[in-house]
């Protein structure tokens, strides 16, 4: 398969790799994230949690670049998850 793009389908920002955490469910080693604070799915997605669950969360774009499918990451923070970042040689957005 051919690696994914590394951009941010919702703000063109560049997504960085991001160790998955263990005890999750993913198989994958790692995602390219956007860790871009000002991308639309990240800004809104705090809006429609509250809207929708009532919680005061929200959740970054992700890629999993070996099955090149698309996922969403939940943060409870603008700094949530931040250390997994393994390289920000692409900007991430930061």
């Amino acid at each position: 398969m051919n690696e994914p793009e590394r951009t941010c389908a919702h703000c063109g920002g560049r997504l960085s790799k991001w160790r998955v955490p263990e005890d999750t469910s993913w198989e994958e080693e790692f995602f390219l994230v956007c860790f871009n604070d000002d991308c639309s799915y990240y800004r809104d997605g705090w809006d429609w949690m509250k809207e929708n669950f009532n919680q005061h969360v929200s959740y970054r774009y992700a890629i999993s670049p070996r099955t090149g499918g698309t996922h969403m990451i939940p943060v409870w923070s603008d700094e949530a998850t931040r250390e997994l970042i393994e390289d920000n040689e692409d900007g991430g957005g930061e």
